[in-house]
């Protein structure tokens, strides 16, 4: 049967040029060589790349894209053979010598080289590939992986990763997952490669790269889990020696930590200006505190672990961070969940956290805006007033571990709250709940839907 190219975009509703279809990611493999202080010409390139990527065709592929940004490519191969490319824009489109059979796995290999740099999101935040006096990150929410690497950078397609970035002397390199070695041998000019692999699926807004003069600490929780932080130079590692307690809560609460090590890279204040969940070692922006260290935590089970499906169901990845927050401060002798809540609802009708529902953000602009993050976690906060607390106790651990290393939408989070319903009058309470909270504009009352 004759192929055809994969669609340029998986027409995600805020982000409808974002991945690819036609294939699968399986596992990216990428070897990094960063050299900022090359002279001549090769200064001009600090960043060589090659991306040996493994994928499965979900169809009969005459071609397909890639998504990369701002680097030059010099070589593509399919399966070690010549392909034939094109790369405008933000699409890197490959024609394989031999079409490619649905189910097919093949390898390709992507040479590449270049100035990474950033890329401005919708509100005015920078992603991407991020330099400050501290060093250099690469944060990729939603699409600044492409900055660095070829991939197909959307949620959906959630891949394992292996990562060696070469860097000049006295850098270290920090990624996701774990370590081959926090002391690597250096080459004859001083130079040293970094190894971390990441066996659990990530989608490529989760991967990152630190490179700089860091301070790196091995340690284990109680429980034998690796911990590896990154702290930059003048910088403290702030309320980061809490992280095993958090980590300890975020068990309790949540169940079991879906992934294999933890830690946390804190960057000079001025490389990045906000935090970001990336997968099992968050970045944070200067010194975190407590509050900060207990959201990105949450998100390895939601967010990292239960990815969302498209960036229009990103509120199940802020908004249960969000509550995860008021839970500690609940659990810890402070406000309640309910004095939450209430803070949150006093505010006037026309402010900005009521501008849209928290599964309906309009645009790009609005991904990261109070309704999605605060009015997300009322929402959940809704449902706990519904369902009564030791169910959504249940629902904390039970959502996390159904969905682990998937993706999911918002129907399915309704879908699954609604098993735990114990009789139809919870049921239609929780059809009132997405209704008001979910899905309708304006400011809804405060009253918990009646069971």
């Amino acid at each position: 049967m004759r192929g055809t190219p994969g669609a340029a975009g998986v027409l995600d509703p805020l982000f409808p040029r974002l991945g690819n279809g036609g294939y699968d990611v399986r596992h990216y493999d990428l070897a990094l060589d960063w050299a900022p202080a090359r002279s001549g010409q090769r200064a001009e390139q600090p960043l060589r790349g090659r991306a040996r990527i493994t994928s499965r065709a979900t169809q009969n592929l005459s071609a397909f894209n890639l998504d990369l940004k701002g680097l030059e490519v010099t070589s593509v191969t399919v399966d070690g053979r010549p392909a034939r490319y094109d790369h405008a824009g933000t699409e890197l489109t490959v024609r394989p010598e031999k079409e490619l059979d649905k189910g097919k796995t093949f390898r390709t290999t992507v040479e590449y080289a270049g100035r990474p740099g950033p890329l401005e999101g919708a509100d005015g935040s920078e992603e991407g590939w991020l330099t400050g006096d501290g060093g250099t990150v690469a944060l990729g929410e939603p699409s600044g992986s492409m900055t660095w690497f070829p991939g197909n950078h959307h949620p959906l397609d959630k891949a394992t990763y292996t990562l060696r970035a070469t860097v000049p002397k006295g850098q270290r390199a920090v990624s996701n997952g774990e370590p081959e070695t926090t002391e690597p041998r250096p080459g004859r000019d001083g130079r040293t490669t970094w190894t971390w692999n990441s066996r659990h699926p990530m989608a490529s807004y989760l991967a990152t790269l630190a490179i700089g003069p860091y301070r790196l600490t091995e340690s284990r929780t109680p429980s034998g889990l690796p911990v590896v932080d990154a702290v930059a130079p003048g910088e403290d590692a702030g309320e980061l020696e809490r992280l095993p307690e958090v980590l300890d809560w975020s068990v309790k609460r949540f169940g079991t930590y879906p992934f294999d090590s933890a830690g946390a890279v804190v960057l000079a204040p001025d490389t990045a200006g906000y935090a970001l969940e990336t997968q099992t070692r968050p970045v944070y922006p200067g010194s975190p505190d407590v509050g900060l260290i207990v959201h990105e935590t949450a998100h390895q089970w939601f967010g990292d672990s239960v990815t969302p499906r498209t960036w229009q169901d990103v509120w199940l990845s802020e908004g249960f961070a969000t509550y995860a927050e008021w839970l500690w401060d609940e659990d810890h002798d402070g406000p309640t969940a309910q004095d939450a809540f209430d803070r949150l609802h006093a505010t006037s009708g026309d402010a900005g956290l009521w501008a849209f529902p928290p599964a309906d953000p309009p645009d790009q602009d609005s991904l990261f805006a109070d309704p999605v993050y605060q009015r997300g976690a009322m929402t959940l906060h809704q449902v706990r007033r519904v369902l009564g607390d030791t169910r959504f106790a249940a629902l904390l651990k039970g959502w996390p571990r159904e969905y682990a290393h998937r993706n999911a939408r918002t129907a399915d989070f309704t879908a699954y709250a609604e098993s735990l319903a114990p009789d139809g009058d919870t049921r239609e309470a929780l059809t009132r709940t997405w209704a008001v909270w979910l899905r309708a504009d304006g400011k809804p009352d405060s009253a918990a839907p009646g069971r």
